[in-house]
């Protein structure tokens, strides 16, 4: 079962942000980091808090949830948090235009790298354990501030250059809390099996490779019905792919 939302907090009022009454809103300031601060206070924050920094570069956001199954399947949440994550950029993103997820973490937008998510837990919690939280986390870059034109570096790119407009932060942000709650409903009524479908569905292509998502969460890839490789998706986990600890966002 995906990870339930107790309320445990009370919502900061914003009347400029529009999001399901399941979540309650805790703004940083543009400083602030949204996965650190929502991991290291998860207990006080609560299941359906959402953490968020609106920078002008970056849009950055984290929900606490509180799994009751075990570690070792409970992290399939993050599954159900790059599902949300693609679609709420889907939703804003100009009809035809090429996104992907990279497995496990990464978002490309017609090839060029915008953000990804991650996921925290308490880091003592054993894999036969119920972890007390869950944090996924998401950056997205908005607006490239390199510096370099538009299109000089192919590997990376921003919603600005990729034409989607006015969508800023605070439309993201309300789309993915939207998307992730409609995940949460379909995890609870099809089983983990659809969200893993949806986020297959997602992937960059791969030929004619058939993958698949296995119980622990790792991804084996298979060829001409033969198992050509697997991808541990815990450890992967534990070094986002996409991150930059320097700059605290998306790789250049």
């Amino acid at each position: 079962m995906p990870p339930e939302s107790r309320n445990r907090v009370h919502s900061v009022y914003d009347p400029a942000l529009d999001l399901p009454p399941a979540f309650r809103l805790v703004r940083l300031r543009e400083v602030g980091d949204a996965f650190v601060h929502a991991h290291t206070r998860a207990v006080e924050l609560g299941a359906g808090t959402l953490v968020f920094v609106g920078r002008f570069d970056l849009a950055e956001f984290a929900v606490v949830l509180e799994p009751e199954e075990l570690l070792s399947s409970a992290r399939l949440a993050f599954y159900t948090g790059m599902v949300a994550l693609y679609d709420a950029l889907a939703a804003l993103a100009p009809p035809e235009k090429p996104i992907a997820i990279k497995w496990p973490d990464a978002i490309r937008i017609d090839g060029g790298l915008v953000g990804g998510g991650r996921l925290a837990w308490p880091e003592r919690t054993e894999e036969r354990a119920v972890p007390d939280w869950l944090v996924f986390g998401a950056t997205i870059r908005t607006v490239s501030m390199s510096g370099a034109e538009a299109g000089l570096n192919p590997l990376a790119t921003a919603l600005e250059d990729e034409g989607f407009g006015e969508a800023g932060s605070d439309r993201l942000l309300e789309g993915f809390a939207r998307h992730l709650m409609m995940t949460i409903d379909r995890w609870r009524q099809d089983g983990f099996v659809a969200i893993a479908e949806s986020y297959l569905s997602k992937l960059e292509p791969m030929g004619d490779a058939i993958r698949n998502i296995e119980q622990n969460g790792d991804l084996s890839i298979c060829r001409g019905g033969k198992l050509i490789e697997q991808r541990a998706f815990a450890s992967a986990l534990k070094r986002p792919s996409w991150f930059d600890s320097k700059t605290a966002g998306p790789r250049l």
